[in-house]
């Protein structure tokens, strides 16, 4: 959209005054129709590349990047590669095939082979539930006549056995299945009834057996450095927000009702270590030496200054740039290729050096978010490069994304929780959940040696593992 032509100013001048000023009004008027557009258009063109929406809500005329040529490999393992044979586990019966006579003179063939091939056939048992009654009996005294009745059994106090408990918990953090469909899943697959407040009184047991676990997850990553970020989340059909911390060994999540700082500080504690994080305001409290920005969602703002096509595209193209060398150059660090300190060397001053005036350049230009946005880095520039100078940090916010990713998952599927029960259900499970797979632990184990130990009395597993 294009203004029309402006009028000689001769032919201005031949105008009435009263035409003449209703002319300027409609001038101005226009001109701000065309900025409340430009606005509008940016806004329609938001995605995930040039904003902190999720990939999720990308419209299906999104499209990625520039496609790919096609391979001229064929389909399937590619020649050099290595194999992946078929797992062969213990047996649980063994059938033996022998051959009655020769295969070429038809002579009777007896005896054994050492090293038989094996043809491996898994099935699941007809019945996979395992059921026990305990008999509590009455008798009479042959002195007295009194009655009796043998004590309740502990173990038998709540009608499902620690695994089925821990299966549940985990067909739900895993799996998010719903309620009714655990129900369905026990029903069908392993012939258990089981009602819809059984299932929810099972995860309400659970939750309790992971109360000291999760805390000790979280006195854990208040100490270390930890990537952060929120999600929003649905309590009671309020709005609330799901919080996730990363350290490399353990992963915590809380739900609280409010994006605010008490929330955060609930998350991260008096004393945390660097943060990574974005540029949400309830983080700037922090002293620059603890706090990282992620560079990812520097990207997409650079990006969004090129799609906005004003005065601030040139700077937001030159800024992109940079960060994509950065990427590229820091990703030698990963992959152990460079060390961090040839990076502090050879990549960080001149590339510190040259965003900094590329920052300067984008406050001074003529596109007001653009502007906006360079002079919010420049205020806060230190903390673009925290990482260079602390081992063990990273540049961007991957890690939490990710974890947060699941939890994002069973809430389109969820629509959240109904109580205060459910959220602390829910953040416990995923903590465990995202635990023990950065672990390499066996969840679903895990959880029952966890209720196990609960209904028992006895000390739980650490979730820090060999970290402890």
């Amino acid at each position: 959209m294009t203004m029309p032509p402006p009028l000689s100013e001769e032919l201005f001048a031949s105008l009435p005054i009263a035409v003449q000023n209703y002319l300027r009004q409609l001038e101005a008027f226009a001109t701000q129709l065309a900025a409340q557009v430009a606005q509008l258009e940016a806004k329609l063109q938001q995605n995930s590349s040039n904003s902190s929406r999720p990939p999720s809500s990308n419209g299906p005329q999104h499209k990625w990047g520039v496609p790919r040529p096609p391979s001229q490999r064929r389909r399937g393992g590619q020649t050099g590669h290595s194999k992946h044979d078929r797992v062969i586990l213990p047996p649980d019966q063994v059938v033996d095939h022998k051959p009655p006579h020769c295969g070429r003179c038809g002579t009777s063939l007896a005896g054994d082979d050492p090293d038989p091939s094996i043809d491996q056939v898994i099935e699941l048992p007809e019945k996979l539930r395992w059921v026990t009654h305990h008999c509590r009996h009455t008798l009479d005294c042959p002195l007295c006549q009194a009655r009796t009745t043998a004590a309740p059994v502990p173990e038998a106090a709540h009608g499902f056995g620690p695994r089925i408990q821990a299966a549940t918990a985990y067909f739900s953090g895993v799996g998010r299945l719903s309620k009714r469909t655990i129900a369905l899943l026990f029903s069908d697959l392993y012939d258990i009834p089981m009602a819809l407040g059984s299932v929810s009184k099972l995860e309400a047991r659970t939750s309790l057996a992971l109360h000291s676990i999760h805390d000790e997850a979280l006195n854990h990553t208040q100490t270390r450095d930890v990537n952060v970020d929120e999600t929003g989340w649905k309590q009671s059909k309020k709005k609330a927000w799901l919080w996730a911390a990363v350290t490399c060994l353990v992963t915590v999540f809380l739900i609280r009702r409010h994006r605010n700082r008490g929330a955060f500080d609930d998350l991260v504690g008096p004393t945390p270590g660097v943060l990574t994080t974005d540029r949400y305001s309830v983080y700037t409290h922090l002293p620059s030496v603890k706090r990282q920005i992620c560079w990812a969602h520097l990207r997409r703002d650079f990006q969004a200054m090129i799609d906005r096509r004003d005065p601030g595209s040139r700077v937001g193209e030159e800024l992109l740039l940079h960060a994509d060398i950065f990427a590229q150059e820091w990703g030698k660090v990963r992959a152990g290729i460079r060390t961090r300190t040839w990076f502090r060397r050879e990549i960080l001053p001149w590339l510190r050096e040259e965003v900094h005036l590329l920052l300067e350049s984008g406050s001074q230009c003529g596109g007001s978010k653009t502007a906006g946005v360079c002079g919010e880095l420049l205020s806060i520039e230190v903390i673009l490069w925290t990482f260079a100078s602390r081992p063990g940090v990273e540049p961007t916010n991957h890690a939490a994304e990710r974890a947060i990713r699941h939890a994002v998952c069973w809430r389109k599927t969820s629509y959240g929780t109904d109580s205060e029960r459910g959220s602390r259900f829910v953040e416990r499970i995923l903590t465990v959940v995202a635990s023990c797979r950065s672990q390499g632990r066996d969840v679903l184990e895990f959880l029952t040696q966890a209720i196990t130990a609960h209904q028992n009395g006895s000390q739980k597993p650490s979730i820090l593992g060999d970290g402890a």
